[in-house]
């Protein structure tokens, strides 16, 4: 209990500087998209600027036409209507024209949808469980190292901790690697999601799950459960902090130590990543 209390000390001086390292989290007031930190997010991004224009055209299209028809073909200004019924040049137009414009919605989303689907070669592993109403970890690559992650209570935050995102234990992955993430969850539906990595996948019970990113700048990035699983559905987040490699061994070491000597019971550990932060 020594070494896990001279870790916490650390960490609550380490913590100070926090702030400074949260590059994922949402902003009072913000409209758009977190910054990406991934090469999905990334498409994810363009994708829905690209779907942003083509939806701006076609709605300035359509009111275009109704100003015309109203003003055109109002009982004032064509007293007389006409009594067209059928024009096919028109028809074949407002038939083709459609299509094309799905067939190019379509061409870019199918191979976003293929690059989150077919994960790469992983660098590594980790096993996302989801629990009522916290998250448990597993590193299968690294002795099947495993951690429970709660949300921090507003008397438990250190200085930069936000609040309901901040945990307890924090994910920890290498920057620039393909880290694949395996989830399930052990008693009802929950969903692992962390918006500036452009990840969200369910997590269900009897089941395995699989997505990937691949940051590539270190800090910290939170998400949240995103699916409804109980009274404290709103308080299950997630925190992942980027490191170097160096950063992860070392973390990596410790923390085989520190949590393959205490009890891994529900919130039973304050592991704070002390050199990962103070660096």
């Amino acid at each position: 209990m020594a070494a896990a209390g001279a870790a916490l000390a650390v960490g609550l001086i380490a913590t100070t500087g926090a702030m400074a390292d949260v590059v994922g989290a949402p902003a009072p007031w913000q409209t758009s998209m977190q910054a990406a930190a991934t090469p999905i997010m990334e498409r994810i991004t363009s994708f829905h600027s690209y779907l942003f224009w083509v939806c701006v055209l076609i709605t300035l299209f359509v009111t275009g036409l109704l100003a015309w028809c109203i003003f055109r073909f109002n009982e004032k200004a064509n007293p007389e209507p006409s009594k067209t019924t059928h024009n096919t040049l028109l028809e074949v137009a407002w038939t083709l024209v459609p299509v094309l414009i799905l067939v190019a919605i379509a061409i870019p989303s199918f191979r976003l949808l293929y690059a989150q689907q077919v994960i790469p070669e992983a660098d590594m592993t980790i096993k996302a469980i989801g629990n009522q109403w916290y998250w448990s970890y597993e590193y299968p690559d690294h002795d099947d190292l495993s951690f429970d992650a709660v949300m921090l209570q507003d008397d438990e935050l250190k200085p930069g901790q936000p609040r309901l995102l901040a945990t307890d234990n924090e994910v920890v992955v290498p920057v620039g690697k393909t880290i694949r993430v395996i989830v399930t969850a052990s008693d009802v539906l929950h969903a692992w999601a962390v918006p500036a990595f452009g990840v969200k996948v369910d997590g269900v019970p009897g089941r395995l799950n699989e997505t990937w990113f691949r940051a590539e700048k270190t800090g910290i990035y939170y998400g949240q459960c995103s699916e409804l699983c109980g009274k404290d559905h709103a308080f299950m987040p997630i925190a992942v902090r980027v490191v170097s490699e160096q950063d992860f061994n070392t973390w990596l070491a410790k923390a085989k130590v520190e949590f393959g000597s205490l009890d891994t019971g529900r919130g039973a550990i304050r592991l704070a990543s002390a050199e990962v932060t103070a660096r």
